[in-house]
């Protein structure tokens, strides 16, 4: 019952936490209250790109005449797309439990609450038992927030989870809240030909993108038929009859839309309730668990990653703090995380990715810039895809080339995003991008000619 390493929760942060912690010789066990892999590998990241790539499959498959391919009657079976992601949830999970024994991590099912003295409870089934470890690290991720005029009944107001095991397909859907988890399942359910309109309070759709981002995505969900309202509220969400109508406040006034379920994407809440934090005297402010560049809290021998932080709600951000924080109690020296370095994206489609500053925080922050911009309407491999909508987006320091922001909307524009950061990791200059030479014909040389745009170079546009 004696740990050097406890982690309680098993997500992308646990238990790679536990792995590394593991690796690196010391004993570890992870608690596990439900699923290992937590809501990324069994109810986020994973099955939801499961349901996109259907959503893509039948994309294809209706604009097939446009490669000079004929399809006839191409048809939906909903429940197989479901079961299909939920089988490459399943797959996961079990890949991770893999990972656990190979790597020597014992896993503890329960729900898990930290005691003091080092001390973590683990409740299984009516039955209790308690182990200690030097070191206890809390990593026990996120859930969907409820608003209080939005209550979710499961069936007709539903969170992400719900959204993702329907049991059959509705012919309309409200979605509230236009963040990833609004704009991807907006981007699934219209693709599989429901009626889908997207709520947000914000002036722009994901809202936390550059604004040039937030237009184009807008204007491509409006071309695919997503109906867009900005700049809105829901009021009131009146479930008594057969469906759900939804009173939303706008610059107009009042107005109703009858749907038949209601998606609440308004963000995620840190699960920190009931495990122990108030009891030990962990101190948190603003829901968010309080801690150090290696994510030590107040209280010694006691850590915390993740959802669970300030920090972005991102899987990638949850590994990095735990094989950091894991590394620093090992008596290594890992370096700090540059929270101004962490790429983002959105599966779309198109896809969205990001990193750095926007063009409106550059400026706000005083810099000089340079911006360039390279539309896929100009890409070869683009249009030899059937992929342009979109463009890549980059902003420099004009006084000494520092890459501040880069910016992408279009197809795979996910798996592109990585050479921005590791160029910001380096301390790469614009210059140094604009002399590698990119291979051609591919979507990635977008960056090469967006950046010799921002210095007057560009020829392919």
């Amino acid at each position: 019952m004696q740990y050097d390493v406890i982690v309680l929760g098993s997500g992308p942060g646990g238990y790679v936490t536990a792995i590394r912690a593991s690796q690196l010789g010391l004993k570890t066990a992870v608690i596990e209250k439900e699923s290992l892999g937590g809501v990324c590998l069994n109810w986020g990241c994973i099955p939801t790109k499961a349901l996109l790539k259907s959503a893509q499959v039948f994309d294809y498959i209706n604009h097939a005449q446009d490669f000079g391919i004929s399809v006839d009657n191409p048809s939906i079976d909903f429940p197989s797309i479901i079961k299909r992601s939920r089988d490459v949830a399943d797959g996961m999970s079990k890949g991770v439990t893999y990972l656990l024994k190979k790597n020597k991590v014992d896993v503890i099912y329960g729900y898990g609450r930290v005691k003091n003295d080092k001390k973590v409870e683990v409740v299984d089934n009516n039955k209790t038992d308690i182990y200690t470890a030097n070191h206890i690290i809390i990593a026990t991720g996120a859930r969907s927030r409820v608003l209080p005029n939005i209550p979710q009944d499961g069936k007709k107001v539903i969170g992400y989870r719900e959204a993702m095991v329907l049991p059959s397909m509705p012919k309309k859907m409200v979605i509230v809240g236009s963040g990833a988890i609004g704009v991807e399942f907006a981007y699934f359910y219209n693709s599989m030909g429901v009626d889908v309109t997207v709520i947000e309070y914000m002036p722009n759709i994901v809202p936390i993108e550059d604004t040039d981002i937030s237009k184009q995505l807008q204007r491509s969900f409006k071309k695919s038929g997503i109906n867009i309202l900005t700049k809105a509220s829901v009021e009131d969400v009146d479930i008594s009859g057969k469906g759900c109508k939804v009173t939303i406040k706008n610059s107009k006034g009042e107005e109703v839309i009858d749907t038949d379920i209601v998606l609440s994407a308004v963000g995620v809440v840190a699960n920190i309730e009931d495990i122990g934090l108030e009891e030990v005297g962990i101190k948190t402010d603003n829901g968010k668990i309080i801690v150090d560049d290696f994510y030590k809290t107040n209280i010694e021998g006691y850590y915390a990653i993740g959802d669970v932080l300030p920090t972005q709600a991102l899987a990638h951000v949850a590994s990095a703090e735990g094989i950091i924080c894991v590394e620093k109690i090992s008596g290594q020296n890992p370096d700090v995380i540059d929270y101004n370095n962490i790429p983002g994206c959105t599966y779309t489609n198109p896809e969205i990715a990001s990193v750095g500053m926007t063009e409106e925080q550059a400026k706000k922050e005083g810099y000089e810039i340079k911006v360039g911009k390279f539309p896929f309407t100009a890409s070869g491999k683009a249009s030899a895809a059937g992929h342009k909508d979109g463009f890549v987006k980059v902003i420099f320091d004009a006084k000494y080339g520092e890459w501040l922001g880069c910016h992408m909307i279009g197809y795979n524009v996910t798996e592109m995003i990585a050479e921005a950061v590791v160029a910001r990791k380096l301390e790469t200059t614009g210059h140094e991008i604009l002399k590698s030479v990119h291979p051609h014909p591919t979507m990635s040389e977008a960056v090469m000619e967006a950046v010799a745009d921002a210095y007057d170079e560009v020829i392919h546009i």
